[in-house]
């Protein structure tokens, strides 16, 4: 297939254009002119790219396309100090002048990457509530767009997805980071927050397992909830990764209050992608060792 990326220059991006690539997909990624592709150094030759800030996204299809699907992993978390209107810019009005394009261009498969955590808001909580606001507000739009004009929007709520490459200020790098240095204080919350851990590699993979299915997805909204299916607490989770490293840190549970809002518990519901034929296959000590592989070779 012919497939238009956004994102690629991110984690979760990377791990899809690689992976796109492996599969015998030909790939374009969709990115801004000041992007750091240094995760994509050894596959650059290999992908055609074009600047969404330098050119229209219907560029992209005039150049490269047309495309069989897209796949928007390109997100703003509001962690850099975005102001509102750059996040709505950015999560809801630039995919969503992709998807009329799609519309425009008959690509009849848009994969929208969503989160789990929006499902804060209603909890009121404040912590992202600009990014979560607006993945809602797109998954929203992305239902009214595919109702209107009769194409599929793989909407993939993922859950808290983890593995080599990771932004370092994201928890689970962060956790790592401090267990390797000896010891080291760690202040965390009382830890009693569950989570769905998914390694990034059974992620991808249900996003190149829609793409397989696409000719056989109904048109409209589709919801996959992309996670292990387990909900494990964060203080399993980290003294997990302090027994991994062998670490001296000092773990000090219960020195940071919980957020207000926090939501307690997150688990996927993974039954429609079970019925693509997707399962997860890394569980969380076998993702967590090879994380750790990676961080030990860098």
């Amino acid at each position: 297939m012919n497939v238009l990326l956004t994102g690629a220059t991110g984690f979760l991006g990377s791990h899809l254009a690689r992976a796109l690539l492996v599969a015998g997909h030909q790939v374009t990624i969709l990115k801004r002119s000041t992007s750091d592709c240094s995760r994509l150094a050894d596959i650059a030759s290999e992908l055609a790219a074009c600047d969404a800030d330098a050119a229209a996204p219907l560029s992209a299809f005039s150049r490269h396309g047309p495309f069989d699907a897209v796949i928007h992993a390109a997100t703003a978390y509001g962690r850099k100090g975005e102001s509102d209107a750059a996040l709505v810019e950015a999560n809801v009005l630039f995919p969503l002048r992709l998807l009329h394009a799609c519309c425009e261009q008959g690509t009849r498969l848009f994969v929208n990457t969503d989160t789990f955590s929006r499902a804060s808001l209603a909890l009121g909580a404040t912590h992202l509530a600009g990014y979560h606001l607006t993945k809602k507000q797109f998954a929203e739009w992305g239902a009214l767009t595919a109702a209107r004009h009769g194409l599929t929007f793989a909407n993939m709520r993922l859950e808290h997805v983890y593995g080599p490459g990771d932004q370092p200020d994201k928890f689970i790098p962060y956790v790592i980071r401090h267990c390797l240095q000896d010891g080291a204080r760690l202040a965390l919350t009382s830890g009693e927050q569950k989570r769905d851990f998914v390694y990034v590699d059974d992620v991808v993979e249900a996003y190149l397992l829609v793409l397989r299915h696409k000719d056989a997805l109904p048109m409209g909204y589709l919801d996959y909830q992309v996670g292990t299916g387990k909900a494990t607490t964060v203080r399993e989770l980290v003294e997990t990764i302090h027994s991994l490293t062998r670490s001296t840190a000092k773990l000090q549970f219960g020195a940071l209050a919980q957020r207000s809002g926090e939501l307690m518990c997150s688990q996927a519901d993974t039954r429609m992608l079970q019925a693509l034929g997707w399962q997860g296959r890394v569980s969380l000590a076998e993702g967590l060792a090879l994380t750790l592989q990676q961080t030990a070779k860098n």
